[in-house]
């Protein structure tokens, strides 16, 4: 692959090659709790100055959570695909993500959502619509993209947002999940939320690090959501010290302690019913 540079990418954008550049450290482990071979390719090939993400001065245990939740976030659609093999499924700011070829089980309709600029780099650096698999470029809350998936109207629906959320306003993020609600009825929802005292302390580091971009959004609990309107149900969630992980576990004992355990979760939600 010839060395190319993601010129176009900034602000909320840019962050995407925050998780590409950890996957990519991740996968060169000899202990890797994932492997992801096009993040290492990825990251080979960009003459992108990732001295910016180093100065983020994330901790071995962030990294680790960044991890654990992108393999959490597999698990979630194969499970979702095992019991609706011909779904559809779409990943909302899917960045530079492989998730399609780690999940695919043959069947599935897939859409990969995120801004122009990203979904520009995405046909560069990993490749072009095929069978089954499809790009939409632009922004979530505007429902254009909407009528295209809708021509699947009578299969299940997936929709998957990691690591995204965080960057919107509540309002915004309400909208949203009623719009999927209103026009996806019975479809399920995952995402992950950091709690409001973790977007307060990521935001002190992002503003350290002259990074550009903030958080706006947290959640405390996943019941929350299930105010905002009829038929919203939280199907089940997950955390860190959920399971035990042997890299962890010098700080399980943050479990103990409400604040510093719910920092960041996955939500898992059913968008009124069919």
């Amino acid at each position: 692959m010839s060395e190319t540079t993601p010129q176009t990418l900034s602000g909320v954008a840019e962050t995407l090659l925050m998780t590409v550049y950890i996957r990519a450290m991740e996968s060169q482990r000899p202990d890797a709790l994932i492997k992801d071979e096009k993040a290492v390719a990825l990251v080979t090939s960009m003459s992108y100055d990732f001295d910016r993400i180093r100065q983020l001065k994330m901790d071995e245990d962030d990294k680790v959570g960044v991890i654990l939740r992108n393999r959490e976030f597999d698990r979630y659609v194969q499970n979702f695909l095992a019991r609706n093999p011909e779904a559809v499924v779409v990943h909302i700011g899917c960045g530079l993500d492989s998730r399609f070829e780690r999940v695919d089980n043959g069947k599935v309709e897939w859409y990969d959502l995120d801004l122009p600029e990203v979904i520009a780099q995405r046909r560069k650096f990993i490749g072009d619509e095929k069978e089954r698999y499809h790009l939409l470029a632009g922004s979530v809350f505007d429902a254009a993209w909407l009528d295209k998936v809708s021509v699947h109207h009578q299969r299940p629906f997936l929709f998957l947002a990691e690591g995204v959320l965080m960057y919107f306003e509540e309002a915004q993020v309400k909208a949203l999940v009623l719009m999927l609600r209103d026009h996806f009825p019975g479809a399920e929802l995952v995402f992950d939320a950091f709690s409001p005292y973790l977007v307060r302390m990521n935001n002190l580091r992002m503003a350290i690090s002259k990074f550009g971009v903030r958080y706006h959004w947290g959640l405390r609990r996943g019941q929350e959501l299930e105010k905002w309107g009829d038929g919203i149900r939280l199907l089940d969630e997950w955390g860190y010290f959920d399971r035990p992980e042997p890299r962890l576990d010098h700080i399980r004992w943050m479990r103990h302690i409400p604040l510093l355990a719910r920092v960041m979760r996955i939500y898992h939600y059913r968008l009124g019913e069919t």
